[in-house]
């Protein structure tokens, strides 16, 4: 946690050389308009800088939320409550209105409704350019500029958790853009006075090797001195103006933060015109010219700031050894604070939770009889509480605990293992590395890793649930997503267990192999503990497998037998389990493809078999697979190539949104093609990949909470909200949706002028509502 702090604390410091104006107010009974001035307060200026030599912005956050909170409830005699399903909420009326929900199973628990307090502005005024005017300090009225025009976009930053209403509630950050007649002269310091308004003056410095600017993106988590790609990103999209070009060749320079000196000078490129398609959906998804400033080269250890000409600077970054590692402890420890079954709190995390879905609390987990692979494996499947709960017995499962909740509920799916499977590989490739790794576990002081240690907390979950006869059941979940103002450790809702099918036991066969072969170095008994549970899991689909319709089968059944065989064969060294796979593998041709959408998807297979040794293989077949996955790898790369911030998806036609979006990167084909021929161009297209999600995006935000000087403060984690707690580290959200693909969703439909321009006017980069 000391590692952490520290971290944070370095970016605290770092983050000061923004200038963030924030403005006393005058006069707000002129701006409110609606409502008793008294109990109102002035819009915040937060922000003024350049975004070109002759444009200047300005940013206005409006409205604030006082969130709800749980009391205990003190019923009165004037008390109804009232049921209702969208949102699931049991309702507390008090003279007529709603006052907030009851929770728990006795509902013993008030949670307040938020208060969202109104800050309108007259967005009219905010777009009219007479409403501004610039001056520089040092000279009189008579040297003012006037904007020619004004550009404009908002979005909203939060929502308020009200019961349902038409339009969404909540602060909204303006944007203006002021474009100027003429140009801003470096190191001048200028007035900008804000016409018939209760705003004061707004003093700002213009200095492009010092002032930020939003219109710079860069990593925040910054690069190792032998990182093959170090870059920094220009754009700006203006709103109402559109995408701004900026003349291609600007200057740019890195400033050593500690010194004030620029230590390497370089030219902007352009990535990517807005005009050009970024994929083979035929979508650009910036609005805007991107411009990228390659600095690979450079290798000096220190924070910097990267800055351009007629511009200004990006927040400031490190170039140092352990970039990488500091950021992987706080993504890492983000399991952590999705764990069930566990309390968190110091010494472990400033982040308190109580104990969650453990029997010893009393929770009951009851056995249905509907599989998890038969309610389309959890996935858009709007039937699935119900045949849950019509199928429910009065069976229970007392070990039933453990696992990681999922976003906005406590469902634990047996598709949550791939996270597992990706920590069991670091301890596999670089066991010496990871030994030394402290993630500040309560399991930190025993003999395994801590990302071992990380990895077993989910996979014991499913061992827990695996049946007699060894079958794996899918999962927990409740008979519904959550009440309103319920946390997990208060569901007061029915909690059941899927029954065990093929599909999920295949899963977990593969993976409670892989656990178990890396566990042989650390404990032979826990490794044989697993070996034999893996056994059973396998056995058990091989005998329920024939009993299903295979013609109707997923493909992922398939593919992940196919897994798990060839993940069996490197364990036991059984030829059987090497036949298997041979028999159902998507490579026995010269010419295969690791991904084939809705066909098969077998990269995981590819990359071991590829990389297997020391054991009897067929050798066209591992030829076959390691061509696949180069191939695979190639088309990433190329893909990559054409996108203006480099990111990837996980296919080439795939729309960008939730699974497949841009806030955690999609490099592990680059990642694992760079592991098996050591090639640089690889590693160089992963980190190029995982530049938007880092930081390096037209928001300025880290996708991942508590890392980097922005991140996501409302993700989709309820027990944060409903405890009025900071997001706890390490959670990653999803990040933007490209509207016209999922052009129904609906959110949409209820976000009202709190987007403008409106969602499908909005680039997909810009997309993200926090």
């Amino acid at each position: 946690m000391a590692r952490f702090r520290y971290f944070l604390g370095l970016v605290k410091v770092a983050s000061g050389v923004a200038l963030l104006v924030s403005l006393p107010g005058c006069r707000p009974d002129f701006w409110v308009g609606k409502g008793n001035a008294s109990e109102q307060s002035l819009p915040e200026i937060s922000q003024v800088y350049a975004v070109n030599s002759d444009i200047i912005a300005l940013r206005f956050d409006a409205g604030q939320i006082i969130h709800g909170k749980q009391i205990p409830y003190q019923a009165e005699a004037n008390d109804k409550i009232q049921q209702s399903q969208t949102p699931l909420a049991t309702w507390l009326r008090r003279d007529g209105q709603i006052v907030g929900a009851l929770s728990g199973a006795d509902q013993a628990i008030l949670y307040t409704l938020d208060q969202f307090v109104d800050q309108p502005l007259d967005r009219r005024w905010l777009q009219q350019s007479q409403s501004y005017q610039i001056r520089p300090v040092t000279s009189d009225a008579s040297n003012t500029i006037q904007p020619e025009a004004v550009f404009y976009k908002s979005k909203l930053t939060d929502i308020a958790w009200v019961p349902k209403s038409p339009v969404l509630q909540g602060p909204i950050a303006h944007t203006v853009y002021l474009q100027l007649p003429q140009s801003l002269t470096a190191g001048q310091r200028y007035k900008i006075s804000l016409a018939e308004s209760p705003f004061s003056p707004i003093t700002f410095d213009y200095d492009p090797k010092t002032s930020h600017s939003e219109a710079v993106h860069v990593s925040h988590l910054g690069f190792r001195p032998d990182d093959p790609a170090k870059v920094g990103f220009l754009s700006t999209w203006l709103g109402s103006g559109g995408g701004l070009s900026y003349p291609e060749g600007l200057s740019f320079w890195l400033v050593d933060e500690a010194t004030d000196e620029s230590v390497y000078q370089g030219k902007t490129e352009l990535s990517v015109a807005q005009s050009k398609a970024e994929d083979s959906r035929d979508r650009n998804y910036n609005g805007a010219d991107v411009y990228r400033m390659d600095f690979s080269e450079f290798d000096e250890t220190g924070y910097y700031r990267l800055c351009v000409e007629q511009v200004g600077c990006s927040f400031p970054f490190e170039i140092g050894n352990e970039t990488w590692a500091k950021a992987f402890y706080v993504s890492a420890r983000g399991f952590y604070h999705q764990r069930s079954g566990i309390a968190l709190s110091e010494p472990y995390t400033d982040y308190y939770q109580p104990r969650s879905f453990h029997p010893e609390d009393g929770v009951k987990i009851f056995q249905s009889e509907v599989s998890l692979m038969e309610t389309k494996m959890g996935i858009g499947d709007r039937n699935a509480f119900k045949a849950l709960v019509e199928t429910r017995t009065e069976a229970m499962l007392p070990d039933a605990w453990g696992g990681y909740f999922d976003a906005g509920d406590w469902d634990r799916r047996i598709q949550h293992l791939d996270a597992t499977r990706r920590l069991l590989e670091l301890v596999d490739f670089f066991p010496e590395y990871f030994q030394s790794v402290d993630l500040n576990l309560p399991e930190s002081n025993n003999a395994l890793p801590d990302v071992l240690d990380e990895a077993l907390w989910g996979l014991d979950f499913f061992r827990r649930l695996q049946a007699e006869d060894g079958g794996i059941r899918g999962g927990i979940e409740s008979a519904k997503h959550p009440k309103r103002g319920e946390a997990s450790w208060q569901e007061s809702l029915t909690v059941m267990a899927y029954a065990p099918d093929p599909w999920s036991s295949y899963i977990y066969a593969g993976v409670a192999a892989q656990a178990a072969r890396i566990l042989k170095d650390y404990d032979p008994t826990v490794a044989s503990t697993y070996q034999d549970s893996a056994l059973k899991a396998m056995a058990y689909a091989e005998q329920a497998l024939p009993s299903l319709e295979t013609a109707s089968l997923h493909h992922d059944v398939r593919d992940r037998r196919n897994l798990a065989a060839l993940e069996l064969y490197r364990l036991t060294q059984d030829e059987r389990w090497h036949q298997l796979f041979l028999d159902t593998t998507a490579f026995d041709q010269p010419v295969s493809e690791a991904y084939v959408w809705q066909n098969h998807n077998q990269r995981e297979a590819a990359f071991i078999y590829a990389g297997l040794s020391g054991l009897p293989l067929n050798s066209a077949v591992q030829q076959n697979a390691r061509q696949a996955l180069l191939n695979d790898a190639d088309t990433m790369l190329k893909g990559s190539q054409q996108t203006g911030f480099n990111w990837t998806k996980i296919l080439p036609d795939t729309p960008v949104g939730a699974g497949n979006s841009l806030g955690a990167p999609k490099t592990t084909p680059l990642l694992h093609a760079h592991y098996l021929t050591g090639q640089n161009r690889y590693l160089r297209a992963a980190i190029l990949a995982s530049q938007f999600s880092a930081g390096a995006n037209p928001d300025n935000l880290v996708y991942t909470t508590g890392l980097g000087h922005r991140s996501p403060q409302h993700p989709l984690i309820l027990n944060q909200r409903v405890t009025n707690q900071p997001p706890p580290p390490g959670i990653t959200v999803y990040g933007p949706l490209d509207a016209l693909h999922f052009e129904d969703y609906w959110v949409f439909s209820r976000l009202g002028d709190t987007l403008s321009p409106d969602i499908y006017k909005t680039p997909t980069a810009e997309s993200y509502l926090d």
